[in-house]
């Protein structure tokens, strides 16, 4: 469980700073890395650096999934509400 919260946390960060609009799936990646690091703390104590670190990377990877989606999609509503005022301004 511990290599697996450390790998989950790992991909989340990646979809999270790469594939932006993506961010659900990193967020996703996070939670469940979250999960299997408490899990693995619980269950297999001297794994609990792993532990440790898949935690860690799974929290970073959330929030940054999160944020980033949360950005993109302003992003997108700009350049959406951009082109309707050009738009509306050509006519």
């Amino acid at each position: 469980m511990a290599i697996a919260s450390l790998i989950l946390g790992i991909v989340s960060i990646l979809l999270g700073l790469i594939f932006s609009g993506w961010g659900w799936m990193g967020a996703i990646c996070g939670i469940v890395g979250i999960i299997l690091a408490v899990l693995g703390k619980k269950s297999n104590p001297e794994q609990k650096g792993l532990c440790t670190a898949g935690l860690v990377l799974s929290i970073i990877g959330t929030a940054l999934s999160v944020v980033l989606w949360i950005a993109c999609m302003a992003c997108a509503k700009a350049v959406n509400d951009a082109a309707d005022s050009i738009i509306s301004a050509a006519k």
